[in-house]
């Protein structure tokens, strides 16, 4: 069973791995099935959903919400994360020429109501601004925020793929911390170990999100040569493990990291859900942490 815990002293409490959202219209999933796969996540303990406004071009949180209604129970036994903050063409907004950032304050209000009638909800745990707006002012996007928190609308906000520079920006205007970063994080890009977006997290004491900690499948094309070698070593750890795959091996060696960060997984396959809730027990040692690391860059540590 998947463990939960606070996300920062003054966050929401969630569960040691997030069900991502991004990708659950792309197979053709009915909302039945949506509905399913979302019980089996709370069966496994994976309480906490991610989505976001832009997912699925505008589509995933109304698939959602009518996933939700088809169990009006279930609402009770998750937390909602979503995000807001990027505007790009599509056949809803057949008039947008070009895609675009608005983190303005008001955009962000009109967002998070429109998501909370899609998903038919009155609030959601934690609202994240999607992509830092260069054309909004920190105060502006901070404006919005205050008033969603003081609304009730949003019991916490956060940000996404924001620079350590431009979170503690934003944040020095909030009323209430920010309580997380979303960021890319998984074995063929470590950027935030060495970018301070980590370092940030373990000061300020909140924990990050990793979204893409699969690299979005390239863990697995035989065509990268990093992805070979990882293979490689993973099958050389299995048995130390259980028999655990690199599949699991890769959220074990994301959770170890002392930022604590937690995966978004993003599969539609209940299979892989569960491969990956078996991911959470795993704790790796030191040495074979440091020989994915190797493995993946190619080359020994400095």
């Amino acid at each position: 069973m998947i463990t939960r815990r606070k996300i920062s002293p003054t966050g929401p409490e969630f569960s040691h791995l997030v069900y991502g959202t991004w990708r659950i219209l792309d197979d053709g999933s009915s909302i039945q099935e949506i509905n399913r796969r979302l019980h089996r996540c709370v069966e496994l303990g994976i309480t906490t959903i991610d989505t976001a406004e832009i997912y699925g071009l505008y589509q995933v949180e109304a698939a959602l919400g009518q996933a939700l209604a088809l169990s009006p129970g279930l609402r009770h036994k998750i937390e909602i994360v979503t995000k807001a903050g990027i505007y790009v063409p599509n056949k809803l907004n057949p008039d947008r020429q070009v895609g675009f950032y608005d983190a303005s304050g008001p955009r962000l209000q009109q967002s998070v109501e429109e998501s909370l009638r899609l998903m038919g909800t009155d609030h959601v745990e934690l609202f994240l601004v999607h992509r830092p707006d260069w054309l909004t002012s920190i105060d502006d996007t901070a404006g919005g925020l205050n008033q969603l928190i003081r609304s009730g609308k949003i019991r916490s906000a956060g940000v996404s793929n924001y620079s350590a520079t431009q979170f503690d920006a934003l944040n020095s205007r909030m009323e209430q911390p920010l309580v997380t970063n979303q960021l890319e994080f998984h074995l063929l890009h470590m950027n935030p170990i060495t970018d301070g977006t980590f370092d940030q997290c373990q000061q300020q004491r909140f924990q990050p999100m990793a979204w893409s900690p699969l690299a979005g499948g390239r863990l697995f094309d035989q065509s990268n040569e990093a992805a070979v070698r990882l293979a490689a070593a993973a099958a050389g750890m299995s048995a130390k493990y259980n028999g655990a795959t690199l599949e699991q091996l890769a959220y074990a060696w994301i959770l170890a990291h002392p930022s604590c960060p937690i995966p978004v997984i993003g599969t539609n396959k209940l299979e892989r859900i569960e491969s990956a809730a078996k991911a959470a027990s795993i704790i790796l040692n030191r040495e074979d942490w440091y020989a994915l690391w190797v493995a993946a860059r190619g080359h020994s540590i400095p």
